[in-house]
C-alpha cells in the first residue's frame, strides 16, 4: 500500500470494530484514477450481525432521556466540524467533488444536520388532541375523552445512501432516525465509503451507546439485500436510483418494511416568456457546475418558451467554456469528474444517442482534453421531450433544452416524465409562477430560485420515491403513529 492510502478494514457492529468477513477492496479517486484507500467488504452474515446488534440496543436507546440523546447529537455536530480539515480532502478524493462544493456543501452540511436534530423532538412527536364529549355506549361509560398522538420509533433503520453526497445524505438519515429513538445500520455507497467510516468513528467516539450505530459496507449488493430481507430491520431509508428503489420496495414487502425512498429525478426548469433569463441561466447552469450534474435535484431539462430559446442557448453556450473542467482540488475548477469510468461512458452514450434521435448537440463535453480521470464537460442538447436524454436520469453535466409555445404546453412537457422530484419555474409575475408551480407534478418546486428551504418536506412524486424527510418531517418519517385515548 502506497503512502497516503487509507486502510479501513473494519466494520462497527455492536460497539466493536471488527474485520469485514469479505476483506477489503480498493476505492478509486475519479479524478486521478489512483487508489484512495481500501474499504471493508462486508458479507450478508456481517449485515445480519449488525441488524441483530441494532435490535439489541433499541430498548435502551429508545427509552434514554431526550436530554441525553440531544446532547450526543450536539457532540456529534461539534466533532464533525472539528474533523472537517481531515474529512474534506478525503471526500474530495473519493467523490471527485470540487473544493468549492466540498467545503460548502459536503462536510459542513453534515454537521448542520446533526445540530438540527439536537433539538427536543417531543413537540413534534407528541401532539395533544382536542377533548370530545362522549355519551355512554355499550362499550364504555360516557365522559370527556382526551387523546394524544404519540410517535413511537419505527425500530431498527437501515440507512443506505448514494455516492454523490455521502456524508450529507447519511447525516440526513441517521440524525433524524436517532433523534426519534431508532437505532441504525449504516450502509454507504460502495464507490466512496471512506468518509462514512470516519463518520462512524466520530459517532462512536462521542459516546453513542454500543449497537445504536452500526456500519456495514460492501463492494456488492449482498449486504444491502440482507438488510432489506432481515426481519430485524423495521425500516429501509434509501437514496439512489429508481431501479434499485423498486427492488427494495418489492423485497421489503415480505416483512412489511417501512420505507423512505428518495429516488431519481429529471427536473424541469420551466422558463416562461416573461422570465428573468439571467436568473434562469444561473439555475440551469447548476447542472454543469454543481457536482457535475450528479445530483437528483438538477434542472436537467430546460423547458423554454420559444421566444427565449435563442437567449438561453446563447447564454449557456457562453457559460460553458468559462466553467473550468479538471482537478477538483484546484479552487478554480467548477466541473469535476464523474464517479467512475462506467458512469462516464454511460453519460457519453446518452450524448452519442442524441443526434440519431433528432437532437442537436450545441455544446459538446465528450472531449475534455484530459487523459486521466472520468471527465465529461458541460453539454447542451436541443430537441424535444421524446429524446432518450430527456426521458432518463443521466446523472452528469448534460442539459436538454426543449422549446414550447404556450404556458399549458410548457406545463405538459414538464409533467411528461416518469419522475417528479424537483422542478423549477421562472416568471416575472410571481402570481403566475405560483399558479404554474401548483400544476407541476413534483414534490418540490423552486420559484425563481434554486435555493432550498431545509425545513420543507423533501421527496418525490411518481417514480421519484415514497415518503418525505427534512426538518420536522424527518422526525415523522422515522416514527410510527400511535393514538393514546383516555376518559376523565
Amino acid at each position: 500500500m502506497s503512502n497516503g492510502e487509507r486502510n479501513e478494514p473494519n466494520l462497527l457492529i455492536g460497539g466493536e470494530w471488527v474485520p469485514a468477513s469479505g476483506g477489503t477492496y480498493e476505492v478509486i479517486n475519479p479524478a486521478t484514477e489512483g487508489v484512495v484507500g481500501h474499504a471493508p467488504d462486508a458479507t450478508a452474515a456481517d449485515a445480519d450481525a449488525a441488524a441483530a446488534a441494532a435490535r439489541a440496543a433499541l430498548p435502551g436507546w429508545s427509552r434514554l432521556a431526550v436530554e441525553e440523546r440531544t446532547a450526543l447529537m450536539s457532540k456529534a455536530a461539534a466533532a464533525i466540524r472539528a474533523k472537517a480539515p481531515e474529512l474534506l480532502p478525503l471526500v474530495i478524493a473519493e467523490t471527485g467533488a470540487t473544493a468549492t462544493v466540498g467545503s460548502r456543501m459536503q462536510v459542513p452540511v453534515a454537521a448542520d444536520r446533526f445540530d438540527r436534530y439536537a433539538r427536543d423532538p417531543r413537540p413534534v412527536l407528541q401532539t395533544p388532541l382536542n377533548p370530545q364529549l362522549a355519551g355512554a355506549t355499550p362499550l364504555a361509560p360516557g365522559g370527556i375523552i382526551g387523546g394524544l398522538v404519540n410517535r413511537q420509533p419505527v425500530g431498527v433503520v437501515a440507512c443506505i445512501t448514494s455516492y454523490n453526497f455521502p456524508l450529507v445524505n447519511m447525516a440526513g438519515k441517521v440524525a433524524p432516525a436517532l433523534a426519534a429513538g431508532n437505532t441504525v445500520v449504516i450502509k454507504p455507497a460502495p464507490q466512496d465509503p471512506l468518509a462514512i467510516v470516519e463518520l462512524c468513528r466520530i459517532l462512536d467516539e462521542v459516546g453513542f451507546p454500543p449497537g445504536v450505530i452500526n456500519l456495514i459496507n460492501s463492494s456488492g449488493p449482498a449486504a444491502s439485500a440482507a438488510l432489506v430481507d432481515s426481519p430485524e430491520v423495521d425500516m429501509v431509508s434509501f437514496t439512489g436510483s429508481t431501479e434499485v428503489g423498486k427492488r427494495i420496495m418489492e423485497a421489503g414487502g415480505k416483512t412489511m418494511k417501512r420505507l423512505l425512498l428518495e429516488l431519481g429525478g429529471k427536473g424541469a426548469a420551466v422558463i416562461l416568456d416573461d422570465a428573468d433569463v439571467k436568473a434562469a441561466l444561473t439555475c440551469i447552469g447548476s447542472t454543469w457546475s454543481f457536482h457535475s450534474g450528479q445530483i437528483c435535484t438538477a434542472p436537467t431539462r430546460a423547458v423554454v418558451h420559444r421566444s427565449l430559446v435563442d437567449q438561453v442557448v446563447e447564454g449557456l453556450t457562453a457559460m460553458a467554456p468559462r466553467l473550468q473542467v479538471g482537478d477538483p482540488t484546484d479552487p478554480k475548477t467548477m466541473v469535476g469528474p464523474l464517479i467512475s469510468g462506467p458512469q462516464r461512458d454511460r453519460v457519453k452514450a446518452f450524448i452519442d444517442g442524441a443526434g440519431p434521435e433528432g437532437g442537436e448537440v450545441v455544446v459538446d463535453g465528450r472531449q475534455t482534453g484530459l487523459d486521466t480521470g472520468y471527465f465529461v464537460g458541460p453539454t447542451l442538447i436541443v430537441g424535444d421531450n421524446d429524446l432518450t436524454c430527456a426521458r432518463q436520469e443521466i446523472f452528469g453535466p448534460v442539459i436538454t433544452l426543449i422549446p414550447f409555445d404556450d404556458e399549458d404546453e410548457g406545463i405538459a412537457i414538464a409533467n411528461d416524465s416518469e419522475f417528479g422530484l424537483y422542478d423549477y419555474v421562472f416568471s416575472g409575475d410571481g402570481a403566475r409562477a405560483f399558479k404554474v408551480a401548483k400544476q407541476l407534478q413534483a414534490g418540490h418546486v423552486g420559484v425563481n430560485t434554486a435555493q432550498r428551504n431545509h425545513e420543507a418536506p423533501f421527496g418525490g412524486f411518481k417514480m421519484s420515491g415514497v415518503g418525505r424527510d427534512g426538518g420536522d418531517y424527518g422526525l415523522l418519517a422515522y416514527s410510527e403513529t400511535q393514538s393514546i385515548i383516555w376518559s376523565s
